[in-house]
């Protein structure tokens, strides 16, 4: 009740506002016209042309809703919309005065005059109402004003202005701007929102003016150019902040309530991902997803990411009693049409997977479900042929037998010319899925990308944590370096990949530079305000059991082939695909021996299947037990 006699109230104010205003433009469209004076013959118009204009006006701006508009948040959009019906009550006003002139419309200049009067007058009005709520109303005390915390924005671009925007329009913010830096020589001197443009990041280390907090509004920042950004920052002795980039906001709102420390996330300066909607709506909308390692990190945010299209279910399978119980935590806070189905299982047993696979009868399945430690499977090699062969090959038979309509295999740059067994396995798994993807219905491809920033067991939580106690950071070796991308890009870009993909492809994922192992760690250390072997020690341990010096995402056989999207590519294999039956009967011996639990032995038969496994233990095997009549060609 009581907001309602306020919103009448309210309106009622502004209409005679806008009354007012009316005559106000009408009168001075007259005295502009006739050297500020208002002749005797046209007093009947008053009478009969401006009770006509005031009505009209004012029936329209209450038809069209214009009323309800919150002006102390007037913009440029709302300045639009007067322009719009101020126009539309002018064009009824003109019809109105030539049915009672007979058309005659005299003096025809004081009327055009008054159009312009009136949207002036009513935009000046409109952004009083702002300026005041903005700037005058509840204005802070003295007190309140020096317990705010004063900040300076580097980037005066899109991002920056919105922030300013949002702190300018809340009175009660804790945030006072002091000004903005930004390293284009043109906005030098310049103003935005009313708060000058102090200078560059050059400049950082010289301002003469007071502020507590530095914040970065500058979210499409290269990785090299963010790491001067943070030296110039650190460089002030101040605290500093960061807004994410567009692609971790996955509702894209940019606000205070994104602002976070800077992590090494920012440094790796990629891209925002720009997905084709439709392509992926259209795999997924109204669909039956299987997400095998729906617990793990990919697993998971492929979850997420799911729900905005809107799939009929999501069966989130996971042999972790731990992630199970998360899944049924998220399961029950989502309100989407989509049903998300938990289920306790292991992809090891054939008679589990029958019965998901029978049950739910998925039309889509990601297929993320695998061991993927490199030293932890180096000495347990029959976990890895148990779960990255054996589980991978019941899902592909059971795709097949129940008719997925596509099925994705997560795979990893460690399956290029492997010198561990987990990358050895995961390179069999994407030959399994070409050869099945012969002679099925359903669509099978892989996604080969490289390591997911902040991934369980990933270095990143690791480092983190060496530094949180003090050191020293454990580094395998100065020169090692790794591809990296973020979880939401992977997710996002595996989603997108099988959309584009048709069966039977390897996809490579676009990664960027390699970044040196060594880098990240120094990196991490200053982004903790603390200084790499000074205050936390780094020191190399040497290479672990499998461990490469640098990763490879393609072999020498394997050509890149473009598709629409830039980030996305089909590699290309000169080799032929091999039959099923045979590669399948091979596959299965190698998952039988596994069971022995011998390491060398299951090497031999690796290397067998994939001539270009090359294990450093393998080096100390004899001729005759390296070359057993047990290889499958085409892999060489």
């Amino acid at each position: 009740m009581r907001n309602s006699i306020y919103t009448q109230n309210r309106r009622l104010l502004l209409m005679v506002l806008d009354g007012f205003t009316i005559v106000a433009s009408f009168i001075w469209a007259f005295y502009l016209r006739f050297d500020f004076s208002f002749p005797e013959q046209y007093y009947p118009l008053l009478q009969s042309w401006l009770p006509l204009i005031i009505l009209v006006q004012l029936v329209i701006f209450n038809i069209s809703g214009f009323y309800q508009v919150i002006w102390r948040y007037t913009s440029l959009w709302e300045l639009l919309t007067i322009i719009k019906y101020v126009t539309i009550s002018f064009g009824g006003s003109l019809i109105g005065i030539g049915l009672l002139s007979g058309f005659s419309i005299h003096p025809g200049s004081v009327l055009l005059s008054f159009y312009f009067f009136n949207v002036l007058s009513i935009c000046f009005t409109r952004v009083s109402v702002r300026i005041y709520f903005s700037h005058y109303k509840n204005q802070p005390m003295l007190r309140e004003l020096q317990s705010k915390k004063r900040l300076v924005l580097i980037g005066a671009g899109k991002t920056g202005a919105k922030i300013a925007r949002e702190i300018l329009d809340s009175n009660d913010s804790p945030f006072e701007i002091k000004g903005f830096i930004d390293d284009d020589p043109n906005k030098r001197g310049g103003k935005l929102h009313g708060i000058p443009i102090l200078g560059t990041t050059a400049d950082l280390g010289t301002l003469i003016i007071s502020f507590d907090e530095l914040l970065i509004t500058a979210p499409g920042v290269t990785g090299d150019d963010l790491r001067r950004l943070i030296s110039a920052c650190k460089s002030t002795g101040k605290r500093f902040k960061i807004v994410p980039s567009l692609a971790e906001l996955i509702d894209k709102d940019v606000s205070l309530a994104a602002i976070r420390d800077v992590s090494y996330l920012d440094l790796l300066g990629r891209e925002e991902v720009k997905l084709d909607m439709n392509s992926i709506e259209e795999l997924l909308r109204g669909k039956r997803v299987l997400i095998t390692g729906a617990g793990g990190s990919i697993g998971s945010e492929l979850v997420q990411q799911c729900l905005p299209f809107e799939p009929s279910e999501i069966v989130c399978m996971d042999n972790s009693e731990e992630k199970i119980f998360e899944i049924m935590g998220i399961a029950e806070k989502t309100y989407a049409s989509t049903m998300i189905k938990p289920v306790l299982g292991n992809i090891n047993h054939k008679n589990q997977l029958e019965k998901v696979f029978n049950e739910n009868r998925p039309q889509i399945v990601f297929h993320a479900a695998a061991y993927k430690h490199v030293p932890i499977q180096e000495l347990h090699p029959w976990t890895a042929v148990r779960t990255n062969v054996g589980g991978t090959l019941g899902m592909l038979e059971f795709s097949d037998k129940y008719n997925a309509e596509k099925f994705v295999l997560v795979s990893t740059d460690k399956a290029v010319n492997p010198v561990n067994v987990m990358g050895a396995t995961k390179r069999l798994a994407e030959i399994l899925i070409q050869s099945i993807n012969v002679k099925s219905n359903t669509e099978f491809l892989a996604v080969r990308f490289g390591n997911v920033m902040g991934s369980s067991g990933s270095a990143i939580p690791i480092f983190e944590k060496q530094i949180k106690e003090g050191g020293p950071v454990k580094i395998t070796h100065p020169e090692m370096t790794r591809y990296f991308m973020s979880i939401q890009e992977a997710s996002q870009l595996i989603l997108q990949s099988g959309a584009i993909g048709n069966g039977g492809e390897i996809i490579l994922l676009e990664m960027g530079k390699p970044i040196k192992i060594d880098q990240l760690a120094r990196d991490l250390i200053k982004l903790s305000g603390l200084e790499p072997d000074i205050d936390i020690p780094v020191v190399y341990t040497g290479l672990r059991p499998g461990e490469k010096l640098y990763e490879e995402l393609q072999s020498l056989d394997e050509k890149l082939i473009s598709t629409s999207h830039k980030k996305i590519m089909i590699l290309k294999d000169g080799n032929q695909t091999i039959l099923w039956e045979d590669l399948l009967s091979k596959a299965l011996a190698l998952i039988n021996d596994s069971e022995e639990l011998e390491t060398d032995k299951i090497q031999i038969k690796l290397k067998a299947l994939l001539p270009r496994y090359a294990p450093r233990s393998f080096l100390s095997l004899s001729n005759d037990d390296r070359y057993e009549s047990f290889s499958v060609k085409g892999e060489a």
